[in-house]
């Protein structure tokens, strides 16, 4: 939940739409917890995870940037330490981030002062309809259960403004990879939920959503293959 202290960023807050629960969000909040350090130090220190050292990755939030600019407010849904938030911020959009990890978000706050971030899971949200000019989850989703990620997604349809988009980037493959150590060997309990990009667009589209641009990516050293889709509301 949402500390009071905490302002809600404009555009949403505390769901009505029912979303289920994922029965291991208290252990995916806590997991990310204890590697939020040792992440943001990966990030800082050798440019793995910042948009900045990879240019296909860079041009794909360029583009969502160019197209959603003007249109109204962006969320970073699981924005982790904030680094495409605040790239996002530099570009001129009125972006907040929000993650479910306090920790990752005390990171965030911490690097990027002048920028907006609060604690929320993806299943926690309610937005407004039509509120958003864009909306990112940029390798932020693969934890969500296979029955959990298309309410989220529906969820996101609703808060675009027609002619809004969505960003999404995850890990693909056919099978479920549970995690036990991260990041430097942190104890960690997560599941990461591969996709094929055929699997994942078909629930786009099924969110009511168009998909516009699909960048797929190889492994490499650092991680196994990946998809980049970007899709848009009608209307």
């Amino acid at each position: 939940m949402i500390p009071k202290s905490v302002a809600l960023p404009y555009g949403w807050r505390m769901r009505a739409h029912h979303i289920d629960r994922p029965a291991d969000l208290d252990v995916v909040r806590e997991s990310y917890d204890r590697v939020a350090d040792n992440y943001v130090h990966m990030v800082v220190t050798t440019g793995i995870g910042d948009i900045r050292h990879h240019p296909w990755l860079k041009a794909s939030i360029d583009a969502f940037a160019d197209t959603v600019s003007g249109l109204g407010p962006v969320l970073d849904v699981g924005c982790g330490p904030g680094t495409v938030t605040a790239y996002l911020a530099e570009r001129g959009l009125d972006v907040s981030g929000v993650d479910l990890s306090p920790r990752m978000i005390e990171n965030a706050r911490r690097l990027y002062p002048d920028c907006r971030f609060s604690v929320a899971s993806a299943t926690d949200l309610d937005l407004d309809e039509a509120s958003l000019g864009g909306v990112l989850g940029w390798w932020s989703l693969f934890n969500l259960p296979r029955d959990v990620l298309p309410q989220v997604l529906a969820s996101f349809t609703r808060a675009l403004k027609p002619g809004g988009h969505l960003i999404t980037a995850t890990h693909v493959g056919d099978e479920d990879l549970e995690r036990t150590e991260a990041y430097g060997g942190v104890p960690v309990r997560w599941t990461t939920h591969k996709w094929q990009p055929e699997q994942l667009v078909a629930l786009i589209e099924k969110a009511g959503l168009h998909p516009v641009a699909e960048l797929r990516l190889p492994a490499d050293e650092v991680s196994g293959p990946g998809v980049v889709v970007m899709a848009k509301r009608p209307g």
